[in-house]
């Protein structure tokens, strides 16, 4: 697609990528993806009409208010949740709670999704835990992949055991069941609140990375909470690992896509120059190709973790605050 002036929007042909779309207008990837209330995993379709401005998607809830006229929504490709509520004008938060969702849940097209609490679509009740099987007691360093391997089983069969979604976190301390069948699910009540309670102690591999973002970020000269937000970055995406896959072409600690303009592959693979690219600002080594964490405008009054999520784009943006806690106390221990 050759570079040409920028329109409003923009209306998806077939082959079409956001990366190649943003390039075609002479954008950024993450700048469309945030117009658009999508993520770095939204699928787009032929017809999908994109804004192509700040301006565009920034108009949408002046409209909002009015009541909404319609029960539901089916969900088509390259829908979120962000985007259903800001379409009906209403919050995420009424859109999660009207489905008995959270801001883990994933959506697929074709589902029905309420817009309104007195017509709930009936959520699909997360898989029990397993009762008397043998369980592990999660450790620092530890993931779902590593576990399953450790007692010869899938991913898949500790995500059914233990009612946990594709896309969850574990945590140092948590038991898991390893096997067993499913037996009759626990008060709800029970689940997240102690994460960020407890200091998660980091291994060896952990603690050099950590070590390493806290000097990148000290040799830039970015703030305390900066750092911060690297690591607890770094800890949701890769857990603190180097890692050499990942979601789709995902890489490294920031789990950054050479697809969409991150670096190539073994750029990202290294991990100071990764670092340097999560922070952004005047050092990026990607120059304006992304946008890090200094190039996000009012990012140091935001929270926590939407200030995280301005960079990363995530599907689960509520994340990263479960571990601004233990970041400002990896940062005392290894700063």
């Amino acid at each position: 697609m050759p570079l040409q002036t920028t329109p409003p929007t923009y209306v998806v042909q077939p082959g079409d990528t956001v990366s190649s779309i943003a390039s075609g207008f002479g954008l950024r990837t993450v700048d469309v993806l945030t117009w658009n209330g999508l993520s770095w995993r939204s699928v787009i379709y032929p017809g999908q009409t994109l804004a192509l401005t700040g301006a565009a998607s920034a108009a949408a809830p002046a409209a909002a208010p009015a009541p909404v006229p319609t029960a539901s929504h089916v969900v088509v490709a390259g829908d979120t949740v962000f985007g259903i509520a800001k379409k009906y004008g209403l919050t995420v938060d009424a859109v999660l709670a009207a489905n008995g969702l959270t801001r883990a849940s994933v959506i697929y097209p074709g589902q029905t999704i309420a817009l309104s609490a007195t017509a709930p679509a009936a959520p699909a009740a997360p898989a029990p835990v397993a009762s008397g099987a043998q369980t592990h007691t999660v450790v620092a360093g530890d993931t779902l992949f590593g576990i399953a391997q450790k007692y010869g089983t899938t991913t898949a069969t500790l995500l059914a055991l233990n009612g946990l979604s594709a896309g969850a976190i574990i945590y140092p301390g948590q038991s898991i069941a390893v096997t067993g069948a499913p037996a009759p699910a626990p008060a709800p009540a029970a689940a997240p609140a102690a994460p960020a309670q407890s200091f998660a102690a980091l291994d060896a591999e952990q603690a050099g990375n950590a070590a390493l973002i806290i000097g990148v970020g000290r040799q830039l000269g970015v703030s305390d909470r900066a750092i911060a937000l690297a690591l607890a970055t770094a800890m949701v995406e890769s857990s603190m690992r180097n890692l050499a896959w990942g979601d789709r072409d995902s890489l490294g600690l920031f789990q950054q896509r050479p697809s969409t303009g991150w670096g190539l592959p073994e750029q990202i693979l290294d991990a100071d120059r990764s670092t340097r690219v999560f922070f952004g600002g005047s050092a990026d080594p990607n120059g304006q190709a992304t946008r890090g964490l200094l190039d996000i405008p009012g990012w140091e009054s935001m929270r926590f973790t939407d200030a995280a999520q301005a960079v990363q784009i995530s599907a689960y943006p509520e994340r990263y605050g479960l571990w601004e806690t233990q970041a400002y106390q990896w940062l005392a221990q290894y700063g």
